[in-house]
């Protein structure tokens, strides 16, 4: 049996560019998508945060450091600089690869810079 599990995300990063006019996808800082481990073209859903808005599009490259996510083409209708975002991959995964599976959580400030990285997440007591 596959399961599909999370694979990467990207917590709470806020948008800096929304391009109506661009052929879409949704450009995000090198040092990002690295820290992610998402591969340009690859899918991804993005979760909005400020508007509630859930759609699928796929990642290209913006310059290294730049801070930049930017949601482009139609998917500008659903994303608009200031807001703030979950991205995130899913894999395929068999059984036998379950036990071995750890997602890759990174977790940004408010300037899109990387805070922590970690495997799961964290509950704290109340």
């Amino acid at each position: 049996m596959q399961r599909v599990m999370l694979k990467s995300k990207l917590h709470r990063v806020t948008v800096t560019h929304s391009e109506l006019e661009y052929e879409g996808s949704c450009a995000i800082d090198i040092k990002l998508l690295e820290a992610a481990n998402i591969s340009e073209y690859e899918q991804i859903n993005i979760y909005n945060i400020t508007n509630g808005e859930r759609f699928t599009t796929y990642a290209i490259s913006a310059e290294k450091n730049s801070g930049i996510i930017s949601i482009n083409g139609a998917a500008a209708h659903k994303a608009n600089p200031g807001d703030m975002l979950i991205i995130a991959t899913y894999g395929n995964y068999n059984e036998q690869e379950l036990p071995k599976y750890q997602p890759l959580l990174v977790y940004v400030n408010n300037k899109n810079e990387i805070t922590i990285s970690k495997h799961s997440i964290a509950i704290q007591a109340a």
